[in-house]
């Protein structure tokens, strides 16, 4: 009996050659602005120059790149080059055309409005910081204005905020050449409070990871605007790995700048790349109110993503209303706080997708580099890979944890990868992987 196919899956049309282009128009430039949004490395310095060198912590940027290319971005981005479709469908071979509902289909589009939440209380926080406002009322109200305004214009609109977001991706960058300017006269003098340079080093490892971890399966949407092997190669490199060294590193030599230049014992809070925003002086609240407005691009993408991820897998539900529920979910976030705490998002982040990453490059690498096709129903080997590597991933959250297991498995997010990598190779070759479902149109070798 013919096991049919659902119908998100039958009705993905791959992306044709003459409509894609060179990585320097599309993945370098797109994967350049996640890193360039303020969130990315506001809370970066504190928990990592504070126990480690400069010199270890920018060592950890490099290593973090070049892992968040070949470990999170890479298999994902050449099966989306490969057959022109997105991560929804060729996930299908990691986690079966049913388990793709909830992985990564759903998934990804519950994450995305926690990015989406992130989004909307730093860019108001920065609009209130511009004002040197302190009204409560006045931050709510920016939050909702600005939830629901941008994701209005996701949905009618993401065409011209992709254009916009070109322009926008060089606004942060040359604000972070500006505070670095302003904060560098302190930067001979700084060291750090603690000495513990592999603390420092993992911990930088794992917030990058985290950070990026969604972006890097997201790969498959991007390489499926891709040519060859050369634009997934490049654009990684560029976007991703380089814009990683000079988007985390600047803005840690701007606040070891600021806190070297600084009289008295160190205030925690002081870590916080806006404190060295606040160093350049009468330039500060034009600063603030810019990057604000260099998150307008993150949130209509995260919106977009989360929007079309909804309608594609609940499409029975309008898509308008499925997006401004969760939208209207992630603004009670950013207005009550919750989305403040970014070290826990990222480790939520990288503990759900660390796993789908590991156990897609695993599939990858067992099919000799290219997409076998969609597999029936629920792959468990997908799914057990994932819930293994996920559980290691928050193992440090869990009370009574064994001190010693959860320090061995530091950065969590990156055990969480080689748990899923590895745990679906082994029950691949037992042989748990459903079967095949042939796809009528062939596929780019």
């Amino acid at each position: 009996m013919a096991i049919s196919l659902p119908g998100y899956v039958t009705a993905s049309v791959p992306n044709p050659a003459e409509k894609r282009a060179a990585w320097y128009k599309n993945t370098a430039p797109s994967y350049a602005g996640i890193f360039l949004w303020v969130a990315f490395y506001l809370g970066l310095a504190g928990p990592t120059i504070s126990q480690a060198s400069l010199g270890v912590c920018i060592l950890g940027l490099v290593v973090a790149g070049l892992v968040c290319f070949g470990l999170y971005y890479y298999a994902p981005a050449m099966l989306g080059m490969q057959t022109g479709r997105p991560l929804y469908v060729v996930g299908t071979s990691t986690f079966g055309t049913t388990g793709g509902y909830v992985m990564p289909g759903l998934l990804m589009g519950l994450l995305q409005i926690g990015w989406f939440s992130v989004a909307t209380f730093f860019a108001a926080d920065f609009i209130m910081k511009g004002l040197n406002a302190q009204s409560r009322p006045l931050r709510i109200a920016i939050c909702l204005v600005w939830a629901y305004v941008l994701a209005g214009i996701a949905i009618k609109g993401i065409q011209y905020v992709a254009r916009v977001a070109q322009f926008l991706n060089w606004v942060p960058l040359i604000m972070i050449l500006i505070v670095l300017w302003a904060n560098k006269d302190g930067i001979s003098s700084y060291a750090p409070e603690q000495s513990d340079s592999w603390g420092g080093f993992v911990t930088i490892l794992g917030m990058v990871i985290g950070f990026f971890a969604t972006a890097g399966a997201a790969g498959a949407d991007f390489g499926m605007n891709n040519r060859s092997r050369r634009d997934i190669v490049l654009g990684g490199l560029t976007g991703i790995t380089l814009a990683i060294v000079i988007a985390g590193g600047l803005p840690l030599l701007s606040v070891a700048g600021h806190l070297g230049a600084a009289e008295g014992p160190r205030d925690p809070a002081a870590y916080d790349y806006a404190k060295a925003i606040a160093s350049a002086g009468s330039l500060a609240p034009v600063m603030f109110f810019l990057f604000a407005a260099a998150s307008l691009a993150p949130t209509c993408f995260c919106t977009y993503i989360a929007s079309t991820s909804f309608a594609t897998m609940l499409p029975k539900i309008p898509k308008t209303l499925s997006t401004m529920t969760a939208v209207t979910l992630g603004a009670i976030l950013a207005v009550t706080g919750v989305a403040q705490n970014l070290i826990g998002f990222f480790t939520i982040v990288g503990a759900s997708f660390g796993p789908i990453c590991g156990a897609m490059a695993a599939d990858y690498f067992l099919s000799g580099g290219k997409w076998p096709g969609p597999r029936a129903g629920i792959n468990w080997a997908g799914y057990v890979a994932w819930a293994v590597g996920f559980f290691i991933g928050i193992l440090d959250k869990i009370p009574g944890a064994p001190e010693g297991v959860v320090k061995a498995l530091r950065p969590e997010v990156l055990s969480s990868f080689f748990a899923g990598f590895i745990v679906y190779f082994l029950l691949a070759k037992m042989g748990l992987e459903p079967p095949l479902v042939p796809l009528e149109s062939g596929v780019k070798k």
